[in-house]
């Protein structure tokens, strides 16, 4: 079923833009359309697009307990431009509370197994809670971000979250969301200036060097897939 609700999509939305997928899909599943920003380049354009075309999507973001100050201050600046409102959630005090208590505050960079659980604790049970009741997910994804997400289509299904994924800027260049934002003046994360690409908590980003993979800036300090739960791919 999930199939042919994805081959559906793909079939219906062919040829459309950005923003007249966006406004279809905000008419075809009314109420449950909801978007994820971590306030990154690329989900700072999808905010503007919702933004400008009024479009009845939510919006929401994952608060780990953990993120740069920066990203607070564009997370601001984006919701006094475009008059948006955007719900937070967090992660369950106790879990926070009993990882630190058995494990203290660093256990992530231990081993690839304590980086997960404290990404699924910080990340993937709060996002968990904010999709349910939902049927169509946009992300930010982009097909050059990694390996793991350059096989990605525009519409797919997410078997673990149960969920349709919309990746409306699957097939663009870092340079496309780049100028996107500079045209249109997109509140952007300073943190991208200091050659941050991918943002996410504080103590797993680092800044990269000239020719790094652009996923090497997160949890660099280990050798896997560079993924932390919320997508599967």
């Amino acid at each position: 079923m999930s199939a042919a609700i994805v081959n559906t999509l793909l079939e219906k939305t062919a040829g459309f833009s950005i923003e007249e997928t966006l406004a279809f899909l905000a008419d075809e599943y009314k109420g449950k359309v909801i978007f994820s920003t971590s306030f990154g380049q690329e989900d700072q354009v999808i905010t503007a697009l919702i933004a400008k075309n009024e479009l009845p999507i939510s919006i929401f973001t994952l608060d780990t307990g953990r993120l740069f100050q920066e990203t607070y201050d564009v997370f601001h600046r984006t919701v006094k431009k475009y008059k948006v409102a955007i719900q937070t959630y967090f992660p369950e005090a106790s879990a926070v509370e009993n990882l630190l208590n058995t494990k203290g505050p660093n256990s992530f960079y231990e081993s690839v197994e304590n980086r997960k659980e404290c990404c699924f604790i910080r990340k993937v049970a709060p996002l968990t809670k904010a999709l349910k009741g939902n049927e169509i997910w946009i992300t930010g994804l982009r097909a050059e971000q990694s390996e793991n997400r350059n096989d990605l289509k525009a519409f797919e299904y997410d078997a673990h979250f149960n969920i349709i994924k919309f990746n409306p800027l699957l097939k663009w260049t870092l340079e496309d969301v780049q100028k996107y934002i500079d045209e249109n003046n997109v509140p952007q994360n300073a943190l991208h200036k200091k050659g941050f690409v991918s943002i996410g908590c504080a103590p797993c980003t680092r800044a990269i060097s000239e020719g790094e993979d652009i996923r090497a800036g997160r949890w660099s300090w280990e050798s896997s897939h560079k993924e932390c739960g919320l997508h599967q791919k």
